[in-house]
């Protein structure tokens, strides 16, 4: 049995929702990202005065604490399970940042060899304007998936979901996100059986481009379908709408939906195809071969627009996952040394071809 956060068994609210339920939600929300700063605060504070590091047990008895006091009576509105995750989140980044100053540490003493560790900093400040707005729930908080396709939620009610596909199993919390475009979002931890694919003799290499998404080694080609630029149209009106509205107007934050609402259908679009055609490579491959390219640095050429429009910085990490973000194929990237440089004569540049080699 794997433990797995899966992205496919997400769900989204049905637009029908009672405004009862739409304003327990952004009071759940907005009290979460209260808790968060609050105990994010007290730590920074404690820094700064050269106090001892504030301990998780310690902010909790601050949170009991202040759900006391009139300034904060208002935190016992919304489930208790919910603030104790909105601290937990806060100790995650904590966690993530000290173990990487702990490895940056380490790659200096071992003499920088190698790639440095992947930067990580202090957690910060959120904020009602941040995209995202998240609320945790465990089993603690007895949410439960009704018969009726329903999701009762403590002090919240019984919110419509429109389900994705049924839950293999009991699920332990369950994460309710808000994002830009004003869609609500429910993410469920569960139990789920690993069914890796039936092992095959061939393998594939990838090479992505512009002018088809991606060649194969076989030689297939598969089309690049330019979600964004077929999209441009319609964007740069709703843009314009936008740029036309008077700022704090009532007006401005409903074209600000709809140009958000425009550029999620764009990525979920893209997100989808990447999700069907790396399924498809994975499931009648044994191994995966793909290119590796410094999508961070072509981003910064002319070339940016259509390369950020192919995705090639979320394609290759679909390649790797298959059923519940586990690895069932061997997977490997190839380096960038695989590729020649560029020699140029009087005239023209050639470019030398070298075999894909997997990266060790």
């Amino acid at each position: 049995m794997v433990r797995s956060c899966s992205s496919g068994i997400t769900t989204a609210f049905t637009r029908r929702r009672a405004s009862g339920q739409r304003q327990a939600l952004a009071k759940a929300f907005g009290c979460a990202r209260v808790v968060f700063n609050d105990a994010l605060a007290a730590r920074r504070e404690a820094h700064a005065a050269g106090l001892p590091y504030v301990t998780d047990a310690e902010l909790s008895a601050r949170l009991t604490a202040a759900k006391a006091t009139p300034e904060r009576a208002w935190l016992g509105e919304v489930s208790a399970v919910v603030l104790q995750q909105s601290l937990a989140d806060l100790n995650a980044a904590y966690r993530r940042f000290f173990a990487y100053l702990k490895a940056l540490r380490e790659w200096r003493v071992a003499g920088r060899k190698g790639p440095p560790p992947r930067r990580t900093g202090l957690p910060r400040f959120r904020s009602r304007k941040d995209r995202r707005q998240a609320a945790r729930f465990t089993a603690n908080a007895r949410f439960t998936a009704l018969p009726g396709g329903k999701l009762r939620l403590p002090k919240i009610g019984d919110v419509p979901v429109r389900w994705s596909r049924p839950l293999p199993s009991a699920p332990s919390s369950v994460t309710v996100i808000r994002d830009a475009a004003g869609r609500y979002f429910a993410s469920f931890v569960v139990e789920a059986s690993d069914d890796p694919f039936p092992v095959t003799g061939a393998e594939v290499g990838i090479d992505l481009g512009l002018t088809h998404f991606a060649v194969l080694s076989d030689g297939r080609k598969i089309a690049s379908p330019r979600f964004l630029r077929r999209a441009e149209r319609k964007l740069r009106r709703l843009q314009q709408s936008l740029s036309r509205t008077v700022k704090g107007s009532a007006n401005r934050e409903k074209a600000r939906v709809r140009v958000a609402r425009a550029h999620a259908r764009v990525a979920d679009t893209r997100r989808d195809f990447h999700h069907q055609v790396s399924t498809a490579i994975i499931r009648d491959n044994q191994a995966v071969y793909v290119e590796d390219l410094c999508v961070a640095g072509l981003g910064r050429t002319w070339l940016a627009k259509s390369v950020h429009d192919a995705g090639w910085s979320e394609f290759p990490p679909r390649c790797r996952m298959t059923r519940h973000g586990r690895e069932s194929r061997p997977f490997r990237r190839g380096g960038r040394q695989a590729v020649g440089p560029l020699t140029a004569s009087s005239r023209r540049a050639t470019r030398s071809r070298r075999p894909l080699t997997p990266e060790r």
